[in-house]
């Protein structure tokens, strides 16, 4: 990187010359509004503080615009010598307007006269009255320079790739005010590494990062990741349109791009409690705002394939502004598919095998390979990019705190040329393909483009070195440099005790209190997959004992519990197998789509434990051993699904949770982003809400012991 530091020699007589026209300037100003003050009264002196005040402001102004700054918008000087020139001419010009016109001449006159002390005090009054003019203008403009990034002119010597054309060339790369002013070949000495665009994860929800969007972006940006399609739909559940509107708010100033869209279901179905409604008219109002971009994902696919009021109602808003709609369609295939998709719906980040997504392809549909924190359809769908490259992005859909830490979209990238996929192919899934499509201000490493670029070590690896955004170092060697800052709290939870008999399951006959010790009952039990949303269901028979259905955990038929977290309710409740605790439970408000209280656990009491230590904190993670003393929570005070702790705390706090729910038996590589989604009820196939058991294949509810 090589900066200009020239400074250029000034002629004394020009500068001279400039003072003396910015005095005659001044001088008349200050004659003519001391016409004026006459004319209504004033006294002439108001003229002379005036002109004084404005030309020592202005020459502050100067300053601060020309000036180069620091990260911490400390003066360092000045890079272009053509600034130097404007900064001299300018403060000689501005100097003679307000020496002259301010005080010199009163002071001259006041010399003249023998009036020494009254020219002592014009020359102190106007002096201290132009430095704090001169130091205001200064402190304002240097506080909106912080929020536009200003950032010196940069070159650099690498191997370029050119992701349009697929040639990788060594070139000298200059940067101006954010922008790639030229990319020229060059015979010179390279530096090591090769220059990329910056990645884009075309699909994801911020919040189940269980970090603000702030935070979320610094942790992105070391995996060279400059921008994300992200869809607030997990706090808008949560908190309705404040919640939308908190995000936008918190991840102002970034350089990040955070490229909002309008959640299209809340809540998802109707099966459910969420704590705000998003209809057609607030998805309108949403839409006109000029930070949301698309319309979000829209779960609801049997309304779109039969022309739900609502749903058409929010497809044609985003269409009438010229947005984009995204899909939703787990296992959606032939004419239902088709349907679906004929409402102007483009893309689809939920196919879990490569026949479906093949399917899709064939309606021209866009395929966002997802592999994040619990569904990972990476190994299944990576065809896709040497069938259909045109049409495939990278996303990460959902990924936990240790997760996104470790990697993000660059681990995608070395995962498919691995696979053998050509690099520049899997380049503009994860650059061209999602830019294009959702329009977002990222640059493609092409004069005239914003100077988004990640350095990397190869194109077989793609670790990032450095990243850029506009220009601006973002990120280098694995940390960021974008300082954390703090987050509000906004949150809705509601005060919530409970005791083991709360989350009885009795059986579907009478005499629920006489012991029936030897009765057999068959539950309805959801059957978990590692890695996917989707589920199974199994019929498994289970013992009455006392008239209760106790989990059995030798079969691993656990407990599953999801609580009302925004108004008094019971708990609904049904089993689960797949989580393999042989003792003990977790519970989490991250539970989507309407993020109440979810809980597995081998037993009713260490279950009451778990939602207890959730409810206490008003949102968060615990697992528990089956004690009090032996629960362990990580709290999440914004909305019940963010931290407002470093990303590195929050990281190991979750990694420490999911390292004890291991303990307790749970084979699952992310046991509580696994429970997150099993009140999901638009996935199929049994999920649980909090009203009760939901086949998704059906949607419709369905009993939990038969």
């Amino acid at each position: 990187m090589n900066h200009q530091h020239a400074l250029p020699p000034v002629p004394i007589w020009k500068l001279i010359a400039v003072a003396c026209v910015g005095g005659f300037v001044g001088s008349a100003a200050r004659a003519g509004m001391e016409l004026g003050c006459s004319s209504v009264g004033l006294p002439g002196w108001t003229a002379r503080v005036v002109v004084n005040v404005l030309g020592a402001c202005a020459i502050g102004i100067l300053f601060a615009r020309l000036c180069d700054v620091d990260g911490r918008g400390i003066p360092v000087g000045f890079s272009n010598k053509n600034r130097l020139r404007e900064q001299l001419w300018g403060a000689g010009f501005l100097g003679g307007f307000t020496t002259v016109s301010g005080f010199a001449w009163d002071v001259a006159s006041a010399v003249h006269d023998g009036a020494f002390e009254r020219a002592a005090v014009l020359f102190t009054a106007d002096a201290v009255v132009g430095i704090a003019a001169a130091a205001l203008g200064y402190s304002i403009t240097m506080a909106r320079r912080a929020t536009l990034r200003y950032m010196p002119d940069i070159t650099l010597n690498h191997l370029v790739a050119d992701v349009s054309s697929g040639i990788v060339r060594p070139c000298q790369i200059t940067v101006r005010s954010g922008r790639i002013v030229s990319i020229v070949p060059s015979a010179a000495a390279m530096q090591p590494g090769v220059l990329v665009p910056g990645f884009v994860d075309a699909h994801v929800h911020v919040e189940s990062s269980m970090l603000p969007p702030w935070e979320f972006a610094r942790v992105a940006m070391r995996h060279g990741t400059v921008g994300s399609v992200s869809d607030p739909h997990e706090i808008a559940n949560v908190l309705g349109e404040p919640g939308i509107r908190f995000m936008i708010e918190d991840i102002a100033g970034s350089p990040f791009t955070c490229w909002f869209g309008c959640p299209s279901c809340v809540p998802a179905t109707s099966f459910e409690t969420a704590g705000a409604t998003i209809d057609a008219d607030a998805c309108a109002r949403l839409l006109d705002d000029p930070n949301i971009h698309y319309l979000s994902e829209m779960m609801n696919w049997p309304g779109a394939i039969g022309a739900d009021a609502q749903v058409m109602s929010k497809i044609a808003a985003a269409h009438a502004r010229g947005k984009r709609v995204d899909g939703h369609a787990p296992g959606l295939r032939g004419e239902q598919a088709r349907a679906y998709f004929a409402r102007g719906i483009e893309t689809d980040h939920e196919c879990f095998t490569l026949d479906e997504a093949r399917d899709k392809a064939a309606l021209g549909v866009k395929i966002l390979i997802r592999d994040g924190s619990a569904a990972r359809n990476f190994d299944a769908l990576w065809p896709m990019l040497a069938e259909h490259p045109e049409l495939c992005m990278f996303c990460t859909d959902d990924a936990h705190p240790d997760d996104l830490l470790v990697g993000h979209i660059d681990r995608l990238l070395a995962r498919a040329v691995a696979k053998g996929i050509d690099p520049f192919v899997a380049l503009r899934a994860a650059t061209l393909n999602p830019i294009r499509h959702y329009g977002l201000p990222c640059g493609l490493l092409r004069e005239g483009d914003r100077a988004d670029m990640v350095l990397v070590d190869d194109l077989l690896n793609f670790k990032p070195v450095r990243t850029w955004i506009a220009g601006e170092l973002v990120s280098e060697g694995g940390r960021s440099c974008i300082a954390p800052r703090p987050s509000r709290t906004p949150n809705a939870f509601r005060a919530g005790k409970f005791v083991a008999s709360d989350f009885r399951v009795l059986p579907p006959v009478s005499g629920a209190g006489s012991d029936t010790s030897n009765a057999r009952v068959m539950a309805h039990a959801i059957l978990a997959e590692d890695g996917q949303l989707v589920t199974g269901s199994i019929d498994a028979p289970m013992h009455v004992t006392n008239g209760v259905i106790e989990p059995d955990p030798s079969q691993d038929l656990l407990l599953i519990a999801v609580v009302n977290r925004y108004s008094e309710a019971p708990p609904a409740m049904a089993f689960i197998r797949g989580f393999g605790l042989t003792h003990g439970a977790i519970a989490s408000s991250v539970a989507h789509d309407c993020h109440n209280v979810v809980a597995v656990g081998a037993s009713r009491e260490a279950v009451a434990h778990a939602v207890n230590a959730v409810f206490a904190e008003r949102g968060g993670l615990a697992v528990s051993d089956g004690s009090a003393a032996g629960t362990q929570t990580l709290a999440l005070p914004i909305a019940g699904l963010m931290s407002d702790r470093p990303a590195e705390e929050v990281g190991a706090a979750y990694a420490q949770l999911s390292k004890t729910a291991k303990r307790l038996g749970s084979p699952l590589r992310a046991p509580y982003m696994t429970a997150g989604f099993m009140a999901l009820l638009v996935i199929p196939a049994l999920k649980l809400s909090d009203r009760g058991l939901f086949d998704g294949s059906k949607f419709a509810f369905t009993p939990a012991v038969i």
